[in-house]
């Protein structure tokens, strides 16, 4: 690790963004974004997409993996993370760049193309569970027996920081959008882009109706446990969304709307019929809330969609 690596904790807002994006600048992939057509999307709006599922493992997680693993003394044991698949797949990634070992828990549903990406980074992996707070309950216990870094999916200020990256890289590339749609699982995503633009443009929080978690807590003025299901469950199935990014989205998360699996299904056909992009059923949801209309730009937007993850049976979406 390098001799600068000290433990912090950073602020989750622009300041604290910008530092995780000098800090992880050189292991992370700068993502482009594509002007989509707007019959595609049957809109009247200028549609943006940004292409975060070429990053490093398939998906936007690396941004927050690197920066938790670089803002820490990493101990002899390594790091240690429970995973539906993509943040697993991250944190191995990043171990095996920093030279560290890894072992990820995931639960008995994750695909074998996420387990199968895990294990080819070189990291550890243990099943066990049926859904991811079960995997992560096991992950905590092995934890404290291992004393391993604990690099938690997205309840964590240099997690959120990280992944904040992805909006601060998408601002400078898109400036001008009014409205920036993304898929909430756990938060860690949304509750960094929420951060970064902090009002300045409209974050809306797209997740399935399988699992509705931020849009539950919402609703219940708190984090709150919901049961999760369907196609997409594997990456934005987490039971109760992050305490630190619900502060964040409180403040700054201007909607939030429910896709049906059709229409993540629909969507996912459309990316790959038009653009050739493999997205997984969570890499689409966002795409899936403009598409279907759950969500309708009011006039005058210009709206940015982030397209996060690509980890999937490629069979499965261009079969």
């Amino acid at each position: 690790m390098p001799a600068s690596a000290v433990m912090r904790d950073q602020p989750i807002n622009r300041s604290g963004i910008a530092a995780a994006a000098a800090r992880i600048q050189n292991f992370v992939r700068h993502t482009p974004i594509l002007q989509a057509s707007q019959r595609d999307f049957s809109t009247d709006c200028p549609v943006t997409l940004k292409l975060e599922l070429l990053q490093y493992a398939g998906s936007f997680k690396p941004r927050g993996a690197f920066n938790r693993m670089l803002s820490a003394d990493i101990p002899k044991a390594g790091v240690i993370a429970a995973s539906g698949g993509n943040h697993g797949a991250a944190v191995a990634y990043a171990a095996r760049a920093l030279g560290v070992p890894a072992e990820i828990f995931v639960p008995a549903a994750t695909p074998a193309a996420k387990v199968n990406r895990i294990a080819g980074y070189g990291a550890q992996v243990v099943r066990g569970g049926a859904a991811y707070a079960e995997a992560a309950q096991t992950c905590q216990e092995r934890q404290r027996q291992t004393g391993a870094l604990d690099v938690h999916a997205y309840d964590h200020a240099d997690v959120l920081c990280g992944q904040g990256t992805l909006g601060r890289e998408l601002e400078t590339q898109a400036p001008d959008l009014t409205h920036v749609l993304v898929a909430t699982g756990g938060g860690g995503l949304i509750g960094g882009v929420a951060a970064w633009y902090a009002g300045s443009a409209a974050v809306i929080s797209v997740e399935p109706e399988g699992c509705p978690t931020l849009h539950s807590a919402l609703r219940a003025g708190e984090p709150v446990d919901v049961a999760v299901s369907g196609i997409a469950a594997d990456s934005l199935g987490a039971r109760r969304c992050g305490s630190l990014m619900f502060a964040v989205a409180q403040l700054h998360v201007a909607d939030s709307v429910l896709v049906p699996d059709d229409a993540i299904l629909t969507a996912q056909k459309m990316l790959w019929d038009r653009y050739c992009l493999i997205a997984e059923p969570g890499g689409a949801t966002a795409a899936a809330a403009l598409l279907s209309g759950a969500w309708v730009p009011p006039a005058g937007a210009r709206v940015g969609v982030v397209v996060c993850g690509a980890n999937t049976d490629p069979g499965k979406v261009a079969g």
